[in-house]
């Protein structure tokens, strides 16, 4: 099916009855985009505009935008969705922006969580209001291939090396900011680094992690912080909800107020996960196509480039991201690898982990309506207690409904045993 609407300055086409991004649209339109990990996003919008994309990262994190999500997605569908929903919405309806020159663009797994049907959504959302605004996929698996933004191997590697580089960035920076002795000398550190990458893209010279990753360790290193003992609190579970402000009601800030240092794994985790599934669908599920020897390929880079990153990082001192295949061996020990829906087991993978790397306590964020995640995540808390003595998990329902006060008294009730356990280590401590 396909019409055309003809407006004063353009023609919009319409294909399946939703507006399509044409190339020639990188000249007129503006592009939005959700905010899921603010400097990850930050550095890739940098990357995008300098390749001639008018791209926004959106920072709107009102009550509005839940109240927008719940009027246009259905209260069954993942909060997620509504949250992402709802922030396009809100940004649309600000004034802001010229609804006939502006796109959104989402990024899409393709595996078999509900993400990949949020474009869908957002479309439905948007249309009797906003008629003439296309919707972008950018994806790596194949959906939405006449999405008009073009995904090049080029851009794929660029986006890769963001990925690291923001990932060594948000590790070092809650490595520091708990601890620092000057307040501000974390954040300034970060701005510093996000500079000196962005420049190294601008240069071309992205791809000399080895020297970025030692400039940025140095930076932090000048950071001056104190000897002090502080309870450490991973945070895992769902994509959207483990690194979003919006989604997770700003946790990792709640818990620098609190004297904690968050501990959130990588992003690039994430990256991987859906690399291997594709070979382990091969493997387990006689699942074979064209894609899985590239898929296999682009998995070993992956992991050679994160394992040189973490040698690096352990010789300043800093408490590296986690091997991948470490987290795998994880995973093993709970869960079979084939359960791969949503984060499936990555989620119980990366609880392990940390409780093997001294991070006993562990927030474990489950959105509403994500059933995989609460299955693989939640299921798995009774047999991660009964692998490790002291691990310390709760898990916490992000919805519509629930208050931050509830959630974080919930946490709050988690931080007094870690405390009380943090005090028994160092009287042990000392009497040795």
């Amino acid at each position: 099916m396909k019409r055309e609407i003809k407006t004063a300055e353009q023609t919009v086409d319409f294909r399946d009855d939703y507006p399509k991004f044409r190339p020639e649209m990188k000249k007129t339109h503006k592009i939005l985009i959700p905010d899921m990990l603010p400097v990850h996003f930050g550095i890739i919008v940098e990357i995008l505009r300098k390749d001639g994309w008018d791209i926004e990262l959106l920072q709107n994190d009102t009550r509005a935008v839940i109240d927008e999500g719940l009027k246009h997605v259905h209260n069954d569908t993942c909060f997620p969705a509504l949250c992402v929903t709802g922030q396009f919405i809100d940004a649309l309806k600000s004034g802001k922006y010229d609804p006939e020159h502006t796109a959104l663009m989402i990024t899409q797994s393709g595996g078999g969580c509900r993400a990949s049907n949020y474009i869908p959504l957002i479309r439905k959302a948007i249309k009797s209001e906003f008629p003439h605004v296309p919707v972008i996929s950018l994806n790596f698996s194949g959906l939405e291939k006449d999405s008009g933004f073009p995904m090049t191997a080029g851009l794929m590697l660029k986006l890769a090396y963001a990925i690291f580089y923001g990932d060594t960035l948000m590790s070092l920076f809650n490595q520091c900011k708990p601890y620092e002795l000057e307040p501000g000398a974390s954040e300034r550190a970060r701005q510093e680094c996000v500079k000196a990458v962005t420049a190294a893209f601008d240069a071309g010279k992205y791809r000399r992690y080895k020297k970025i990753v030692r400039q940025m360790l140095e930076r932090f290193s000048a950071v001056k912080r104190s000897g002090e003992e502080k309870v450490k609190v991973g945070i895992v579970g769902e994509i959207y909800v483990k690194y979003s402000p919006l989604g997770n009601s700003h946790l990792e800030e709640f818990l620098l107020s609190e004297g904690c240092e968050p501990v959130v794994p990588a992003l690039m985790d994430f990256v991987m996960y859906c690399a291997v599934n594709n070979v382990n669908d091969a493997k387990l599920y006689n699942k074979r196509s064209a894609a899985t020897p590239l898929f296999s390929l682009v998995y070993r880079y992956l992991l050679h480039v994160q394992r040189k990153i973490i040698q690096i990082t352990q010789k300043y001192g800093f408490e590296p991201l986690h091997d991948f295949e470490h987290l795998r061996r994880c995973a093993d020990k709970v869960i079979n690898q084939g359960v791969k829906m949503g984060e499936g087991w990555l989620i119980p993978a990366e609880m392990a982990a940390l409780a093997e790397t001294g991070t006993d306590n562990i927030v474990c964020a489950q959105p509403f309506g994500c059933l995989p995640n609460h299955i693989a995540g939640k299921g798995t808390i009774r047999t991660l207690k009964q692998m490790y003595e002291h691990e310390n998990i709760v898990a916490v329902d992000y919805d519509p409904s629930a208050t931050k006060v509830n959630q974080e008294n919930r946490i709050k009730l988690m931080l007094s045993t870690a405390r009380e356990n943090l005090q028994t280590k160092s009287s042990d401590k000392d009497k040795r």
